[in-house]
């Protein structure tokens, strides 16, 4: 007999409300909740796949220890006494800097990685920290410390209010939106254009989202900081400045950008003066709008500059904390609200790298120095000998993945928690595999934090936990007692330290709720019939939100939520400024010092252009960076791993379209099959990221019949953004020639069995 369950969606940023149908213990079927007070019914592909990502054969059942060189199916208690004992010495002998720790994407999308990674770092002490936001979004997280003096501080567009919304570097028709979590971001783009608004698109691709878009601006890879730039020229230049408030440095500023004039950038963007005065003249005359950049301006070598001038237009234009502008969103789990005034701001370079001195951004390393701080020996400290990869696959997602790979076998000891046996979780001496989604709790502490709607959900399990299966909670739990010192010791006692410890410090706190309370009494009084729930429903109770431990009794609690099941609606995005700012003035710090130092290197990219073919990536709506090509319902058709080329570089070049051709970077060269397509502007090629399932050792069936090429070889890690650490993936340079031999024949014939 089946029954059905709600289920929040994982598989993406939108974050959308599900209804499983279960047969037994299986989900056969997946469909949008229309009573979801947030995405109220809308799904997605990936969304529509649950159950078939949820049953993928090929998903570790049982932990795998390596024996004798193999990696052998091993009993849990077994698993965590291999990391105990690999682990521990390594930070004996050489110290906590010398295991690394690399956090994976899908970290975010499950609540173990939310609440566990953070206990880990801090029990192990290293600063060798590497995750994929420097594959992604750290520019945007350097930004809004150095503005708002808080990394995490991000605000984000008002997409049901504006009237004018500019997207740079942004596809949230393919990605379903990115930092900006909205469940059908496409429909909120055509209700946009419904109800008069006008929809700005600059991207080099013409992709779904531009082809919506009124305008669509074709720029130069790479020189989306100078056009930005430039638009903030003309705002000073012809008076349309009207600052949003608790903001200081607006003179500054203007004389910063001076030299920025439309025609200064224009050759080096590719995009005539006047089309730039015109965009900020629109954005300035428009009576609510709103400036989004994503990924394709974040991973540039300018990422950090552009990621701050998309708000730096917010604020020029009095759209920063403005309804239908940008805003802060409010998470029920956040930190209860402090009073406004000063803080500690935000500090980068804390630290370095060991071997090519990269300043650490928001505590992190890039992640493209991750093979030389192994492979690499120096005066500076030990190398990493022992790594913990956590839903991470660095060999896919980091640059030059040839040299990562051979590093990761020189490693003294290698821990990966992975529900697959991937290009990067092969070289592990023991794999630790999560339970599918259907097994798992829900709640989304980060998204919401990003949500264009304040709201908060949380599901349980909607099938029970399998015999011989772990929960990701316990397993998190128990790995930071085995690399901490703790091994044996109860997992509960994990939770219960954050909890005492929580509860410890918000007694302290004048503007808490609970100050002058007992902390001992409060965790008493916690609901939940597990450490993660008891600590949701600490966080909400102690939340903007809560019940305050029973000072609010109208609030929230996790009784309060489990008694809503589609979710409860807070209400749209408010004004919250100067409240969420840590800045050391109190004040948003227009032109902060390494901002203001970096300039220098964006005025000699007005003179920078690129000579032959540069390179970009691109997203598809059925995929999400590597993790699901191992599913057939989201490959094939059009999500295929092809080289996108213009008509006119295609013929002048020598180019076919469905032929092989050879692409060579600085990191190495890959073979691909041509796509010619007039959606890509002249001078630019693309490939899809998340690629290249072609190597031995892994167990994804289904993905290594269409393994496709790894993009990211054809980086070196060279090239990043200075001030966040960033991997430059977008406009660099590359060769294309047509291939020849029998490479080209195997590429052909298996494009045609595909098509």
């Amino acid at each position: 007999m089946s029954r059905t369950a709600l289920r929040i969606c994982p598989l993406c940023e939108a974050t959308c409300g599900l209804t499983l149908t279960i047969e037994g213990t299986r989900v056969t079927h997946a469909r949008g909740d229309r009573d979801d007070v947030f995405s109220q019914g809308f799904i997605c592909p990936k969304g529509a796949s649950f159950g078939a990502v949820d049953s993928d054969p090929d998903r570790l059942r049982t932990p795998l220890v390596r024996r004798d060189g193999e990696l052998r199916e091993a009993t849990w208690e077994e698993a965590f006494d291999a990391v105990a004992a690999g682990i521990r010495p390594v930070v004996e002998r050489h110290g906590p800097n010398s295991v690394g720790v690399v956090l994976g994407n899908p970290n975010v999308h499950t609540m173990a990685g939310a609440l566990y990674p953070p206990v880990l770092l801090a029990g192990l002490g290293t600063r060798s920290v590497f995750t994929a936001s420097t594959v992604d979004q750290m520019p945007k997280h350097v930004s809004s410390g150095l503005l708002f003096g808080d990394a995490n501080a991000i605000p984000v567009p008002d997409l049901d209010r504006t009237g004018h919304l500019l997207l740079i570097g942004a596809n949230p028709l393919e990605s379903n939106g990115s930092l900006c979590t909205a469940p059908d971001f496409p429909g909120k783009l055509k209700a946009l254009k419904a109800r008069g608004g006008t929809l700005v698109v600059i991207d080099p691709r013409r992709t779904r989202t531009a082809k919506l878009a009124d305008r669509h601006i074709a720029v130069r890879p790479g020189t989306d900081a100078l056009l930005l730039a430039a638009m903030a020229q003309v705002l000073f230049e012809e008076g349309l400045v009207e600052p949003a408030p608790h903001v200081q440095g607006v003179e500054e500023l203007a004389d910063a950008i001076r030299e920025f004039t439309p025609e200064a950038v224009a050759e080096a963007c590719d995009v005539e003066a006047d089309a730039i005065r015109a965009l900020a003249r629109d954005l300035a005359a428009a009576p609510a709008a709103a400036v989004y950049g994503r990924i394709g301006s974040c991973t540039v070598p300018h990422g950090t500059l552009a990621s701050w001038l998309v708000d730096v237009l917010n604020i020029l234009t009095g759209n920063l904390d403005r309804p239908g502008g940008a805003l802060f969103p409010q998470a029920a789990t956040d930190k209860t609200p402090r009073p406004a005034g000063p803080g500690r701001g935000f500090a980068l370079g804390r630290w370095q790298s060991r071997v090519s001195r990269h300043p650490e951004a928001k505590g992190e390393l890039p992640l493209s120095a991750l093979a030389e701080e192994i492979d690499t020996a120096t005066e500076e400290g030990e190398p990493v000998r022992a790594l913990i990869a956590v839903a991470a696959n660095p060999v896919l997602s980091a640059p030059d993945g040839d040299r990562l790979d051979k590093a990761l076998d020189s490693l003294d000891f290698m821990v990966s928690v992975d529900p697959y046996l991937n290009e990067t979780s092969r070289h592990a001496d023991v794999v630790l595999p999560p339970p599918p989604p259907s097994q798992s709790p829900h709640h989304d502490f980060a998204f919401n934090t990003l949500a264009v709607r304040n709201q908060v959900r949380y599901t349980r399990p909607a099938v029970p936990l399998e015999p011989g299966r772990m929960a990701e909670t316990e397993i998190l739990a128990r790995l930071i007692l085995a690399v901490t010192g703790m091994h044996g010791a109860d997992p509960a006692a994990v939770d219960q330290m954050v909890i005492d410890q929580t509860l410890g410090k918000a007694v302290t706190e004048p503007h808490s709720p609970v100050h002058g309370g007992d902390p001992r009494e409060l965790a008493a009084r916690l609901g939940g019939d597990t450490g993660p729930e008891r600590r949701l429903d600490m966080m909400l109770r102690l939340g903007p939100y809560g019940d305050g431990f029973g000072v609010r009794p109208d609030g929230l609690s996790l009784d309060k939520l489990l008694a809503h099941p589609h979710g409860i609606d807070l209400g749209p995005l408010e004004p919250r400024l100067p409240q969420p700012l840590k800045t050391r003035s109190g004040r948003v710090e227009l032109l902060p010092g390494p901002i203001a130092d970096d300039l220098p290197r964006l005025r000699a990219a007005l003179a920078e252009r690129p000579e032959g073919l540069v390179l970009v990536g691109r997203r598809h709506l059925r995929s999400n960076n590597s993790w699901m090509h191992n599913v057939p319902a989201l490959t094939g058709g059009s999500n295929r791993c092809t080289l996108h080329i213009h008509p006119e570089d295609a013929e002048r070049l020598g180019v076919e379209d469905g032929a092989a051709v050879r692409v060579k970077g600085a990191g190495g060269e890959v073979t691909a099959p041509a796509e010619v397509t007039d959606a890509i502007r002249r001078g630019v090629v693309s490939l899809p990221h998340g690629w290249g399932h072609n190597r031995p050792g892994t167990r994804l069936s289904h993905a290594s019949t269409d393994p496709g090429v790894n993009v990211n070889q054809l980086l070196d890690g060279r090239l990043l953004d200075p001030l966040s650490g960033n991997a430059v993936l977008n406009g660099v340079p590359v060769e294309v020639t047509p291939e020849t031999g029998p490479e080209a024949s195997a590429v052909t014939e298996k494009l045609t069995a595909l098509t």
